[in-house]
């Protein structure tokens, strides 16, 4: 199965400024990537590689007050997304990184890292047991870069539709029969609520009761694992110029979930009946209920939030979108980890 270069999961590194960024969604402009600044050099950086200290940036709002502060011309507004992006121009990219190169080339490097001794097992583990395609796995994060710590985790890439599928109904198989992949235990859960959705007023049983069913993400040898999957080229609707979105203020919704089928994609995505609207911020603009028919997110921590017949309560931001000037629909984006929220109600 062939992929571009340069999709989610990848990362680039810039000629002149020396900055990683990862690369973020499947349709990108031809002049650029869509992808978000994560090591910058650093004097204060806790991560070394040829010499030079790098620092990781996570949080969205730091990335984009650190680009905008100190490098601006990573900054683009897309008129498609009708939202300001952050993007490396063509010219400007030096490498792009490869999660399934970057696992494949384990098999030829003499001498292993600790964490990528286990990266590697772990692949290995979910080939066999998951009965996927070798090509079909990836290694990406810090240390496909080079840039990992200790205290880094495992971040792996599924590709394929129906490998990614058929990957994750093994995988109850798998926490249950392996001795040494495992899925979180309640005093894991609890670290992980402020990481995920600190800042926001998300009760903590609501954050327990979907997180704990999540089987894209867990241990294994002691060490977090993080799975995303994308689905295959054919699959992919359009390219970067058939979608234009409006930004349509802000909706608080109570919605019924009709297919979460792509709800372990990324970008994940939720076919929804919507019930309700509590409230709406653009109040001018007439919003017809029926036509909102989609959830719609690039955040991790938004897969596998719901599932088939569950009533959910949703904030974010209304989109208008249109494909190829002739499908019209609404969708709700969920982006920010403080004010967006999915909630199951029922």
């Amino acid at each position: 199965m062939k992929y571009p270069i340069g999709i989610e999961g990848d990362y680039l590194l810039t000629k002149n400024s020396r900055l990683y960024f990862d690369v973020k969604g499947i349709h990108h402009p031809d002049d650029r990537k869509i992808s978000f600044i994560r090591f910058y050099p650093s004097k204060e950086g806790d991560r070394i590689k040829n010499g030079k200290m790098y620092k990781k940036i996570y949080d969205l709002k730091e990335r984009y007050s650190f680009l905008k502060a100190n490098y601006p011309q990573y900054l683009f507004f897309s008129k498609q997304w009708d939202l300001e992006l952050q993007a490396v121009k063509n010219e400007e990219i030096e490498h792009i990184y490869s999660p399934r190169i970057y696992f494949q080339s384990l098999y030829n490097k003499k001498a292993l890292t600790p964490i990528e001794k286990t990266s590697k097992k772990l692949c290995e583990l979910f080939i066999e047991e998951g009965d996927i395609p070798d090509n079909s796995i990836g290694i990406t994060g810090s240390q496909m870069v080079g840039l990992n710590t200790n205290q880094s985790d495992i971040d792996l890439v599924i590709y394929g539709t129906k490998n990614s599928l058929k990957f994750q109904k093994s995988l109850e198989i798998i926490f249950k029969t392996s001795n040494k992949c495992r899925m979180y235990n309640q005093q894991e859960y609890s670290k992980h609520y402020n990481w995920r959705v600190g800042g926001s007023d998300i009760p903590y049983e609501k954050f327990l009761q979907t997180e704990m069913r999540k089987l894209h993400q867990g241990k294994y040898q002691g060490i977090d694992f993080f799975i995303r999957y994308l689905k295959s080229p054919e699959d992919w609707k359009g390219n970067y110029y058939d979608y234009q979105f409006q930004n349509l203020g802000r909706i608080h919704i109570k919605v019924k979930i009709k297919d979460s089928t792509d709800s372990i994609f990324t970008p994940c995505n939720y076919k929804i009946e919507p019930l309700e609207i509590i409230s709406y911020s653009n109040k001018e603009r007439g919003v017809s209920l029926e036509r909102i028919n989609e959830i719609c997110s690039y955040r991790g921590r938004f897969c596998e939030q719901a599932i088939e017949n569950e009533t959910v309560i949703i904030n974010g931001k209304l989109e208008r979108v249109q494909f190829k000037h002739e499908q019209e629909y609404f969708r709700i984006l969920l982006e920010n980890q403080i004010t967006d929220k999915m909630i199951v109600i029922t």
